[in-house]
């Protein structure tokens, strides 16, 4: 099992990516192009190697193919999520349909690429990510204070999320999601506008991915306490108080 407060890793130059991938020309084209761009790479061919790489290197980022021959990405992102790993993800696979790409990102990944990819593409993606995903380290002068809403505070210098005081594992996208949220408490967002916020670009124009990462959060926040992420039929989103708890309509 993972330990996911394990010690830090030894310092090495740049991020560290995880390459996993069964196909070895695509391994050694994505880790030679990952090498050249400066990052520190580590590879595996399978869903074991994976979570054992993942375990011993501490990676900031992992590419994981969905198809593996021992199991799939799908599952070793649950299963790495599971043990409160969360670590971004960017799914490699030929698979096209919406409903797959739905059900990868709903596991915990962070993103999608399709084969047959360019290798530039694949690079472009993985910086997005990991400056989404960064949490700068806070000064005196530039530290900023905590998101809060009602019973709920986070803070975007720690990477900590809590709601009455309980602290709340999330995922980078689920994290991002919720800051937006909290950006503009009681306002109605659209999901185009939270599209751009969180993954800055559309997926293509599907929205639903929107609706998979609000259900997920949905059950992170609201467990055992009101609902605060509230949906306006055919507007979007909105964090509020229940009705008989706010005080007015959303702004």
């Amino acid at each position: 099992m993972i330990d996911p407060h394990s010690p830090a890793r030894t310092p090495l130059a740049g991020h560290t990516v995880l390459v996993v991938e069964d196909d070895a020309s695509i391994r050694t084209l994505l880790t030679s192009a990952l090498g050249a761009a400066g990052y520190a790479v580590a590879s595996a061919s399978s869903g074991q190697e994976a979570m054992f790489e993942a375990g011993r290197r501490r990676p900031d980022l992992i590419v994981l193919d969905v198809m593996l021959p021992d199991t799939d990405g799908f599952q070793v992102t649950r299963d790495l999520r599971a043990q409160g790993v969360y670590t971004p993800v960017l799914f490699l696979t030929a698979r096209t349909g919406v409903e797959d790409r739905i059900i990868g990102l709903s596991s915990g990944g962070d993103d999608y690429v399709t084969k047959p990819f360019h290798v530039q593409e694949v690079l472009l993606r993985i910086r997005a990510i990991l400056r989404r995903s960064g949490a700068p380290a806070s000064t005196a002068a530039g530290a900023r204070p905590p998101l809060r809403y009602a019973d709920v505070s986070l803070d975007e210098s720690t990477h900590e999320v809590r709601r009455a005081g309980r602290a709340l594992r999330l995922s980078p996208t689920e994290f991002r999601l919720l800051a937006c949220l909290l950006a503009r408490p009681e306002r109605v967002l659209e999901k185009a506008e939270i599209l751009q916020q969180v993954w800055r670009y559309d997926f293509s124009g599907d929205t639903r991915i929107v609706d998979t990462y609000v259900k997920n959060l949905r059950r992170k926040l609201d467990r055992d306490a009101p609902p605060l992420i509230h949906t306006v039929r055919g507007a979007g989103y909105c964090l509020r108080l229940p009705r008989d708890e706010s005080h007015g309509a959303p702004r």
